[in-house]
This record gives structure tokens, C-alpha cells and sequence, in this order.
């Protein structure tokens, strides 16, 4: 059964000693107490994904299966859905705005999608190369420019939602597969390549793309980026957290740990 959850966390112990991809170590572990909620979603077979909260704190996801969208208030246990026109859009990644916007990738059409919760109306934001055929993840920087990754097409993008102007960065080898992405408080976005042993970083002005690599079989696919600009990100292959961090914040001088 599909559903979504949220969970409290009450953390003993200390997590010092993380395990990076360049060491293969246990990290030194405590004990977390931990208590879930779960509701299940209306739709059956939704295929919910990519949880995110709106400025409201509502909790949205995308029914990747269903091709829906759905919102939770997680107060009262209510659900909402929206039925998108376009048929198998297949949404996978979503984010909201500052204004309360629901942006979401049409990961099975090529085009990327901002539904009004007010009104329901999707405006859709087609993809300007045949190729970029699946944006997959999407955030937002703090000007309200829209980075987002495109796996099969094997390109990262920008989307400025005050234009509507998209524009496309072919990364480098044939199946560098960017997944996860995110920014951090200079501005920069990183992203993970899913088919390689590396992660890079895009120059939010040129969007110039600069790699480091990890060591020799790891394979990032989601990341997350801390007030301190320290880089976290899993090794889907090897079953390994790592940890980067760029000395400068421009992503071009990072080093693994």
C-alpha cells in the first residue's frame, strides 16, 4: 500500500566518525528513538515521491504512477489531489516557491510543470532540446531561479520562472546520468552524477561545469547541502554516506572526505 510519512526523530549518542566514500569505515552510531506517521494515499498505486513542504506547511508529493500531484495537511490528515492534463507526465521531482507554487518535472514528457494551488491551473514549461526528454530533480536558488537535473538526456538546466527562459547544459561523458541536486549559500549548484564516480558544480552565471571525483565505484545519486556548505551525499552503489566540502563555496576547489 502507498502511502506518505512523517517522522520525529529523538537523537543519543554522537555521530562523529561519518564515513565518506573515500573511507569505508562504520561511522560511530548512537542510539535514535524514532516515532512515525503514516497516512495512505487516496489514489492506490500512486507511486508517491519526492515529499516537499510548501511555505503554508503542507506537505506535497508527486503520484508518479497516477499522474497526479497530491497535497497533505498534516494537522488534520487531509488530502487534496490534482489530476494533470498532460497525460503521462509521469511527475517525478517538486518543489514549492517562496509564493506557494507547486513546481514539479514531467519526467515522462519533457517538461516542467508549476501548478497554482488556488486555482488548479498548471502552466507547463516545455523542454527546448527534443533530447532533455526527462527532468528529473528540481530546486530552487535564493534569487527564485529554478536548477534542475535531466538523468537520460544527460544535462542540467535553469528555468527563470519570472521569463519563462530555459536554458541547457550538456554534461560531460554519455551517461553521466545528474540526479540529485543542490544549492549552497554562495549560490552554487552541485548536483550528483549517477552513472559515474563523480559529482560537479554549475557556474550560476555561465553555467560552466566543473567535476571532482570519488573514489573508484561510487555512484551518488541524492545529496544534501548543511549551513555550512558541507556537501552529504549517498553512495547508492557501495551503500556509503560522504561527505565534500568546497573551501570557497564556488565549487571549484573541493575535497572529499
Amino acid at each position: 500500500m502507498h502511502g506518505v510519512a512523517r517522522v520525529f526523530a529523538d537523537r543519543a549518542g554522537s555521530e562523529d566518525g561519518l564515513a565518506g566514500a573515500g573511507r569505508l569505515k562504520p561511522a560511530a552510531t548512537g542510539e535514535l528513538k524514532v516515532t512515525i506517521k503514516e497516512w495512505d494515499v487516496p489514489t492506490k498505486g500512486a507511486h508517491p515521491h519526492d515529499p516537499a513542504l510548501a511555505p503554508d506547511g503542507s506537505m506535497w508529493f508527486t503520484e508518479q504512477l497516477q499522474n497526479k500531484l497530491g497535497r497533505l495537511d498534516p494537522a488534520s490528515g487531509t488530502f487534496k489531489e490534482y489530476v494533470l492534463k498532460i497525460e503521462d507526465s509521469g511527475p517525478h521531482g517538486l518543489v514549492a516557491d517562496s509564493n506557494g507554487n507547486i513546481w514539479f518535472t514531467g519526467n515522462g514528457k519533457g517538461y516542467i510543470g508549476k501548478l497554482d494551488p488556488k486555482s488548479g491551473d498548471v502552466t507547463a514549461y516545455k523542454m527546448p532540446e527534443e533530447k532533455a526528454e526527462d527532468p528529473h530533480t528540481a530546486v530552487f536558488d535564493a534569487h527564485g531561479i529554478m536548477w534542475f537535473t535531466v538523468q537520460v538526456g544527460n544535462m542540467v538546466g535553469r528555468l527563470d520562472p519570472h521569463t519563462g527562459k530555459v536554458d541547457l547544459k550538456a554534461v560531460q561523458g554519455q551517461r553521466a546520468l545528474p540526479y540529485g541536486i543542490a544549492v549552497n549559500s554562495k549560490g552554487v549548484p552541485f548536483f550528483c552524477e549517477f552513472g559515474t564516480n563523480k559529482m560537479a558544480s554549475i557556474n550560476p552565471r555561465t553555467m560552466a561545469i566543473t567535476e571532482f571525483k570519488l573514489p573508484e565505484g561510487a555512484r551518488p545519486r541524492r545529496m544534501a547541502i548543511d549551513s555550512e556548505d558541507r556537501i552529504y551525499f549517498t553512495d547508492y552503489e557501495g551503500g556509503n554516506l560522504g561527505r565534500a566540502r568546497s573551501r570557497y563555496g564556488r565549487g571549484e576547489d573541493v575535497a572529499v572526505s
